[in-house]
């Protein structure tokens, strides 16, 4: 059976916990690794089945509507500090989801979009932050897929960090010699010596050929640096 908030507790539980509304893939992943990172989640899904699967695994998993206020009010979320609309294909669900918690007053409130309208709507609504899982992966994977890159983010204002291997003439030299930016408009931020983790890079860090190294600046000059040889 599904674990309900303790309501004398849902105060004190829900600074700093997070309420993901939509278990689906998307949702599910999102709540499990909060969990891992040791954050509170209070799960809300209208499937008594994936709240059922679930229920071991959050702290609190529900079965509720998240498009009626007062379903939401009797499980605290109105007090929480950081929301997360999941639900996917039921646009409606969606959209009247996100409403309320902005309507509520919720600091933080993030939601999935799964198309550019959808997105725009939530950003009227209020919402915080709209994320876009599958245009954002798709986009992700496709830098990875095209070049040398063995990993990718790009930020907004077209800024972007690269994990890449080093070209060839900047092996051997420390990075204030090979004018990494001034000759690639791109900053080596940290590096990874086989077997060791990340440390930060310095002007006086010498560079070789096995090390991994990870870069910033304007995205087209991160992907044009990690194509070097």
């Amino acid at each position: 059976m599904a674990r309900k908030p303790n309501p004398r507790k849902r105060r004190t539980e829900s600074r700093g916990s997070v309420v993901v509304i939509g278990l689906g893939r998307f949702g599910r992943a999102l709540a499990l690794e909060l969990v891992d990172e040791d954050t509170e989640v209070l799960g809300i899904d209208e499937s008594a089945e994936v709240v059922q699967a679930l229920s071991g695994s959050l702290t609190h998993a529900v079965r509720a509507d998240s498009t009626k206020e007062d379903a939401l009010r009797q499980l605290g979320v109105h007090e929480f500090d950081r929301a997360v609309v999941a639900i996917g294909t039921d646009l409606e669900a969606s959209i009247l989801t996100a409403s309320l918690l902005v309507s509520f007053g919720i600091e933080s409130v993030w939601a999935k979009a799964i198309s550019e309208a959808h997105g725009r709507i939530l950003t009227q609504l209020g919402v915080h932050h709209v994320v876009y899982p599958e245009h954002d992966m798709g986009q992700r994977v496709a830098h990875l897929v095209r070049g040398r890159m063995l990993d990718y983010i790009e930020f907004e204002d077209d800024f972007a960090l690269v994990k890449t291997s080093p070209p060839a003439d900047i092996i051997g030299l420390p990075l204030a010699n090979s004018a990494v930016r001034s000759r690639f408009g791109v900053t080596v931020v940290a590096i990874k010596r086989p077997g060791e983790g990340f440390t930060y890079a310095t002007p006086e860090t010498v560079v070789e050929a096995d090390d991994t190294i990870i870069v910033a600046g304007r995205t087209r000059a991160t992907e044009r640096f990690s194509e070097l040889q």
